[in-house]
């Protein structure tokens, strides 16, 4: 069964199954004797079968140093070199399971926290699974109370986490970084993936879990939340203490290394360790074909950007005495024009930074518009897509066409492709492929001169200019509303009195026509009286 996107309801793991793989518990620790002695306490109540799992403490230069109880069945090892990144890949250089679970010294699982990821890992070879941790301030006891729940209970969720599931729909609407899910505390990784995406950066003083899971979801994971795998987290964690100035430590590091996180890549025109996207070019099409492709890329609206020509240069030579008759004139234009520029590689090979959430590779002869590659990035952020083909010419010889391929559906679509599929076929089964007319998203055979982001800056100045006209434009229409409906409100009350004093007109008139016959009978008897006649009778 293929995973779409995050959606992993599709796996339907059963509640009971064979256990058949091994789990390699790895657990930093520093310090702490008792709190560690309750969560190897825990981990010796799991259900899952013992002779399955592997228990690894890694004491991080602890003093004194830090030992196993009587008849723990985990394996001791000592890391001088300071940091839960360090502490957990000595761990991992030792880990022998098909599945890895990262365990804080300071978290006890319920019996059957290790059993619920298991279950998911017998499902599909390449989930992460993140338990539920509930954080409490009862005291330590001296020994694992036989009750977890009425022992630290009341105690708090982890409430980022909860919140990022709950407004996700358990992570399966298309989440834009479903890889937030990786905390060290609670966490289950399938050790292939772990192998794809490399150890724990030990460079980072902070946030080694989340750049992790960024990597992990490279490589292709899919993560899931796993409520039964329940947790308690002996007191509140750093973060929890003092989160404003751990966001501000971490965020200073991981910045340079998870391009999805865009909010702190805010800078304009900056470089970063990891680029959010990596074009790939053919180097030696040409100086005249090259040149204006590399310099529309770089100068877009997408400034995040890497360029990698590709390019026999090794084999060029020193010897310039005669430029003219150089026969790789071109390749020597092409390498010298773009050596020094930061955000151009020449490379042998087509091969990215597999940390780039998308390469884009553009075929010869072609160069996108100043906004092309952020408008098919939208398209391919909004629709969750692998693949949008960019069709750019068509003839009876083929269809020429570029790619703008998500490195994370790629690596998904290769761990599931079946024998003689196209890769392609995988990628639209597992994130979804699209075709798009180049023509209409700013690409072209012959480019001008880049005008780049000023003008971009410039637009959005004229934008922002006319944004402020328009709404001082719409303020004074809104002031002429109200004095139109203050107006209105007067015509209506002066409408309402002529209405009264008509009805008033009205009722006097009425009593006078209902008179007048009377009047005129008294009128004619007093005129014939005054002229001396006897009125009939």
């Amino acid at each position: 069964m293929r995973v779409r996107g995050n959606d992993y309801r599709v796996l339907q793991p059963p509640e009971r199954f064979t256990p058949e793989l091994r789990v390699s518990v790895i657990v930093p620790a520093y310090g702490a004797q008792d709190k560690l002695n309750l969560v190897l306490a825990a981990l010796a109540r799991q259900t899952y079968p013992a002779e399955l799992t592997e228990i690894l403490v890694i004491d991080n230069g602890s003093s004194p140093p830090l030992t196993l109880p009587p008849g723990s069945a985990a394996r001791l090892l000592v890391c001088e070199q300071p940091g839960r990144a360090a502490a957990r890949n000595a761990g991992l250089a030792e880990a022998t399971g098909d599945v890895i679970q990262w365990l804080d010294s300071d978290v006890v699982l319920t019996p059957g926290a290790v059993e619920a990821h298991m279950r998911w890992h017998h499902a599909a070879p390449y989930l992460v699974v993140t338990g539920y941790i509930r954080f409490t301030d009862a005291p330590v006891p001296a020994s694992l109370p036989d009750d977890l729940e009425r022992a630290f209970e009341p105690a708090e969720p982890h409430a980022w986490i909860v919140d990022l599931v709950e407004r996700t729909n358990g992570l399966t609407d298309n989440p834009q970084r479903p890889f937030s899910l990786h905390v060290g505390g609670a966490t289950s990784v399938n050790a292939r993936l772990v192998e794809a995406a490399g150890p724990m950066d030990d460079e980072l003083i902070l946030g080694q879990d989340t750049e992790m899971g960024y990597r992990l979801a490279q490589a292709g994971a899919v993560f899931v939340p796993e409520p039964q795998a329940r947790a308690y987290h002996l007191g509140p964690t750093m973060r929890m203490r003092d989160k404003q100035r751990i966001d501000r430590v971490s965020h200073a590091f991981v910045a340079d290394r998870i391009p999805a996180y865009r909010w702190l890549r805010s800078h304009p025109s900056r470089q970063w360790k990891v680029p959010y996207v990596a074009a790939v070019l053919d180097g030696t099409a040409g100086y005249d074909v090259v040149r204006p492709a590399v310099d529309a890329l770089l100068a877009g609206t997408v400034p995040d950007v890497s360029v990698t020509l590709v390019g026999p240069w090794a084999l060029l030579e020193r010897d310039r005495r005669a430029p003219l008759k150089d026969p790789s004139l071109e390749l020597v234009l092409v390498h010298g024009h773009y050596l020094h520029e930061g955000r151009v590689c020449l490379a042998e090979t087509g091969e990215c930074d597999p940390g780039a959430p998308y390469v884009l590779r553009l075929p010869p002869g072609w160069a996108p518009g100043e906004d092309s590659l952020a408008r098919l990035l939208d398209l391919a952020r909004d629709e969750g897509l692998g693949l949008v083909n960019v069709l750019l010419h068509e003839s009876e010889q083929g269809v020429v066409a570029a790619r703008l391929e998500r490195v994370s559906a790629f690596a998904r679509a290769a761990l599931v492709v079946r024998p003689g599929e196209s890769l392609d076929d995988a990628v639209d089964d597992v994130s979804g492929v699209s075709w798009v007319e180049g023509e209409s998203y700013g690409f072209t055979r012959e480019p001008g001169e880049p005008a780049g982001r000023r003008s971009a800056y410039r637009a959005r100045g004229d934008a922002q200019a006319e944004a402020a006209r328009l709404a001082k434009e719409v303020e004074r229409l809104r002031a002429q509303v109200t004095k139109w409906r203050e107006e209105s409100k007067r015509w209506r009350k002066s409408a309402v009195e002529l209405r009264r004093e008509v009805g008033t007109l009205r009722r006097k008139l009425s009593v006078a026509n209902r008179a007048q016959p009377g009047m005129r009978a008294l009128l004619s008897t007093t005129v014939k009286r005054a002229l001396g006649k006897k009125p009939r009778t």
